[in-house]
């Protein structure tokens, strides 16, 4: 159901409470405050467009599109899409249709926007190009794929990033000393070195954060600690269990991370890669996903490079796939330090897409006929097999002879690199195209 700014709790949590209720009290994402940018314009303008809050859970989007609505005192009604449907959608438009006649305009927030499907996403649009609501929707999804192209053009998609531990430790400081919302009224402080470890394990979660040092300082008062006292990094780690890395199996948090070691793999940078297989494991990612990607690494990034490498992803699979975890995840970091540290090539992978796109648009072109079987009398007759020459029958294991159409005749699509095992591919390479061109001369190459 919606809800207005008037319907808050008298205790809410210390997350809720804290919201910063103004430019000066907003932190971490201060740059979007920036003159030039949209927030500095849309509240110096008063005219507030329609837009798209994109960024990880406690980031502030929350909070920033309640300040837009006070600070330009509109109507503020919001919407969960976990919980809410179309019906609800007009329940508010009546609402701000209402409002609008009497000459106030309505912000309508929609949390995890994502959610609601791509017909939904369509009840919004003749609203928001009427006038009737400003439509501010969070999302901690990519919005190019989980919004539909007709909502996205008309609203401003604005990215949100984690909050820095410094913007944390500073709205962890601001909670132990505020009389009116805060934990004043404990009388207890923290230890710098405690609130910094708070900040590392809200991972860019403000919510967390505070919802940490308000379970923190109310145990702490319970268990009857002084007034005065300040509460140690110490107690901390004895009191509250960590935080599991923050990863989405379901969402961006997947595909960035997967990026994330890929790219490092790539880069040859070995600790990266490391540290973001730590990151998908400890955020619960299943090892054998892992292990696919793995061997999709050796295949595309490594190749021939270091022919070894697929086997080793291939052993690294089985292994987890025998001892599962936490055993199992050793073999799979020992690929990743092979994989990172091994010569690259992707002459393979660039190779088989140009054949395949040459495959496509050759259509059907018969093979030359004399590298065709000939297993009947007819086929014979035709021509079928006739002037091949084998291979092993030469000195060199090697004859110059059409395997290509003749359409196709003189293409290259493989290219190796000069690292790793593909150097020696090149040598031998070179040395058949010398044999080829020597035949020709020659006039001994099989057409």
């Amino acid at each position: 159901m919606a809800k207005t700014l008037q319907d808050e709790p008298l205790r809410a949590p210390l997350a809720e409470r804290m919201r910063p209720r103004d430019l000066a009290e907003l932190v971490g994402q201060e740059e979007l405050a920036d003159e030039g940018r949209i927030l500095h314009e849309a509240l110096c303008s008063g005219h507030i467009p329609s837009m798209i809050l994109w960024g990880p859970p406690g980031c502030g989007k929350t909070t920033i599109a309640r300040m837009i609505a006070t600070q330009v005192t509109l109507r503020f009604e919001s919407l969960s899409a976990v919980l809410a449907g179309v019906k609800e959608v007009r329940l508010v438009v009546d609402r701000a249709r209402e409002a609008r006649v009497l000459g106030q305009g309505t912000i309508l927030f929609v949390d995890e926007i994502h959610r609601f499907n791509k017909a939904q996403q369509d009840a919004f649009l003749p609203y928001v190009e009427s006038g009737d609501i400003i439509l501010i929707g969070a999302t901690t999804e990519n919005p190019s794929f989980e919004l539909n192209g007709a909502l996205l053009s008309r609203c401003r998609v604005v990215e949100l990033k984690p909050l820095h531990e410094a913007a944390l430790v500073t709205l962890l400081q601001r909670a132990l000393v505020d009389q009116e919302r805060g934990l004043e009224r404990y009388k207890l402080a923290v230890e710098p070195e405690a609130l910094q470890h708070m900040a590392q394990l809200a991972a860019g979660d403000g919510r967390y954060a505070l919802n940490l040092l308000e379970t923190f300082v109310e145990l702490a008062a319970k268990s009857g600690v002084a007034r005065g006292s300040q509460l140690t990094l110490e107690r901390l780690k004895n009191s509250l269990q960590r935080r599991a890395a923050l990863y989405d199996k379901a969402g961006d948090g997947h595909y960035n991370l997967i990026s994330a070691l890929h790219k490092s793999l790539r880069g040859s940078d070995v600790d990266a890669a490391l540290y973001w297989l730590a990151r998908m494991l400890e955020g619960g990612e299943e090892g054998l996903y892992i292990a696919r990607r793995l061997v999709r690494f050796a295949t595309e990034d490594v190749g021939n490079a270091d022919p070894r490498a697929l086997s080793l992803a291939m052993d690294a699979r089985d292994a987890y796939h025998f001892l599962g975890a936490p055993e199992g995840e050793l073999a799979l970091a020992q690929c990743v330090v092979y994989l990172a540290t091994a010569p690259k090539s992707n002459s393979v992978y660039t190779a088989f897409k140009a054949a395949r796109k040459r495959a496509i648009e050759s259509g059907a072109m018969a093979p030359p006929k004399h590298i065709l079987n000939a297993p009947t009398a007819t086929m014979q007759a035709l021509g079928y097999g006739v002037g091949y020459q084998y291979a092993h029958d030469y000195e060199e294991g090697f004859v110059a002879q059409q395997y290509l159409p003749d359409a196709l005749q003189g293409e290259r699509f493989y290219y190796p690199v000069e690292r790793g095992f593909e150097r020696d591919i090149a040598k031998r390479m070179a040395y058949w195209d010398k044999l080829r061109e020597q035949a020709k001369e020659e006039g001994k190459a099989c057409k």
